[in-house]
């Protein structure tokens, strides 16, 4: 069953890891607010999550401020200064490598992120001493954390692939296996560099003696990310894309993000008018409005510097219109295109002065790349998989620029006065999911923890999988996917009733009356906390 939390009165924490929500949940507790719970809760579900995320990746927030402005914090890392198409043709590779020092190309953005996080935290009366918000992530890094049920298969099932990677047998493996569920594993040198940066700052990561450590150490695996790349990177404020809807106005992130996508589909959903959940038209018309929507932004989505007009025009009401009356009603249209794939973490935060916190962390891949820096304990993530080594492509790659991300937390300011923040993991699942659990839950007014547990399907690639065809959980009714595939759609039913390729989902609101709920998926080890 998801996990759910209600009627809170100074702020609720939602993670798809129980030992990260009550790192968030203490912090509100010591009177601290949603965004320096979230930093606890970012060092934390590195220590305990690995597999999913880490401080070698990137990271995406929306932050709703008490005033009611919403921002888009922006942490995604460029590719290194030697990460040239020549790099790799003279390494023998005519793609990229999606494992590996070749594949660990770009700067790692997250801490950054936690950096203009904690900015923001100081402007809303945040206190807290950053020793504070990283000591759960140490101790369990230091004494060690427990393999969840994901990590123990997810390991199990990249083995092949990761064994012989640099670092990660010594970090990941027990004698060279991969280790059973429940078993204590440590993170000794990132626990150790935790310590570090809460005393040092997090500025160390990039211009001190950690990024010194990291910098020497990718140079002795061959990565092409340079010490100068960690020394001049800084993450960066934008304004989130945001489109109005009927029931309110919804926010995700810009470039080099997929949030455009996450908007698209919810507003082409809208004007097909569908009356009820769970039927043949709920079902289909997601379906094809996600297909409308990925066509956009695989035109379009690219590095934000290198953008060929403004995207706000595709969510204007005449571009949309135009869009939803392509959609036959009965008929799927053809499918696939090039889909994209990764695994991350969302996270979720708000608090009693009104900051709602909508975030997501990621190494692309389980695992990333699979690179362990031996003296910081950085798992490095592998985004910079998606360049294309061709020049003509949608995202070549060159450095210093960004790659696209499937990453895309969301945030809704609904007319009924709530403010919810809500996410997923899963590639190419995250805006399906997001537009399953929103018109779930929003538009067709299920409870949270329904809307949360209800059957999914997704369209498309995630997590290295080579299927592109609309996979469903088994508990959808036998009729509907009958109807469905009579319709044209090329439907598979996976075995697991919660399959983890429907995402890790989770939402936290608040409501009018200054309560708090928050609610995360029954796919993952989830952890909801309140106070």
């Amino acid at each position: 069953m998801p996990l759910h939390s209600a009627g809170h009165r100074r702020g609720v924490c939602a993670a798809p890891h129980h030992a990260a929500a009550e790192a968030g949940r203490d912090v509100l507790a010591e009177g601290g607010n949603a965004l320096e719970a979230m930093v606890a809760m970012a060092a934390t579900i590195a220590a305990v999550y690995p597999h999913m995320n880490h401080v070698g990746g990137d990271g995406f927030w929306l932050v709703r401020e008490s005033s009611g402005r919403v921002r888009a914090l922006m942490a995604p890392g460029p590719a290194g200064a030697k990460a040239t198409p020549a790099f790799y043709r003279e390494h023998g590779f005519e793609a990229i490598p999606p494992r590996g020092p070749f594949a660990a190309l770009t700067v790692p953005g997250a801490i950054g992120g936690w950096m203009l996080a904690l900015d923001g935290a100081r402007a809303h009366k945040g206190r807290l001493p950053l020793d504070v918000l990283l000591s759960p992530a140490m101790r369990y890094a230091r004494e060690g954390y427990m393999v969840t049920r994901s990590q123990a298969a997810l390991t199990a099932d990249k083995l092949t692939e990761l064994k012989d990677v640099p670092g990660f047998a010594a970090a990941f493996l027990v004698d060279g296996k991969p280790p059973e569920q429940d078993t204590t594993l440590k993170q000794a040198a990132f626990a150790a560099t935790l310590d570090h940066l809460a005393k040092a700052g997090l500025e160390d990561f990039y211009r001190g003696d950690v990024g010194r450590e990291i910098a020497a150490d990718l140079e002795r695996i061959g990565s092409p990310v340079t010490r100068e790349d960690l020394h001049r990177y800084r993450a960066y404020v934008a304004e989130p894309l945001s489109a109005k809807l009927e029931i309110g106005t919804l926010y995700n992130t810009p470039p080099p993000t997929q949030g455009l996508a996450a908007l698209i589909i919810l507003s082409l959903f809208e004007r097909l008018r569908v009356t009820e959940a769970e039927g043949f038209d709920f079902v289909h018309g997601l379906v094809e409005s996600t297909k409308r929507a990925f066509r956009i932004r695989d035109r379009v989505v690219t590095d934000p510097g290198r953008l060929k007009e403004p995207l706000e025009k595709y969510l204007e009401s005449p571009l949309l219109d135009r869009e939803a009356r392509l959609i036959d009603r009965k008929i799927a249209s053809p499918w696939p295109v090039p889909a994209g794939k990764g695994d991350t973490i969302w996270m979720g935060a708000a608090d009693s002065s009104g900051l709602v916190v909508s975030y997501i962390q990621s190494i692309y891949w389980e695992f990333g790349s699979g690179c362990v820096l031996p003296a910081t304990g950085v798992l490095m993530q592998n985004r910079g998989a998606s360049f294309s080594l061709d020049k003509n492509a949608a995202n070549p790659l060159e450095p210093g620029r960004l790659p696209f991300h499937t990453l895309n937390p969301a945030l809704a300011v609904l007319k009924d006065g709530r403010v919810m923040a809500y996410g997923t993991m899963g590639g190419d699942g995250q805006p399906q999911t997001q537009a399953m659990v929103f018109s779930r839950h929003v538009l067709f007014r299920q409870p949270l923890d329904a809307a949360l547990d209800a059957p999914r399907w997704l369209l498309g690639r995630t997590w290295g999988s080579s299927h592109t065809n609309l996979r469903m959980e088994p508990r959808f009714d036998g009729g509907l996917v009958d109807r469905l595939m009579s319709a044209g759609h090329d439907v598979e039913v996976v075995n697991e009733g919660h399959s983890d390729t429907m995402g890790h989902a989770g939402a936290v609101i608040l409501h009018r009356d200054g309560t708090f709920e928050g609610g995360h998926d029954p796919r993952a080890d989830s952890g909801v906390a309140g106070v």
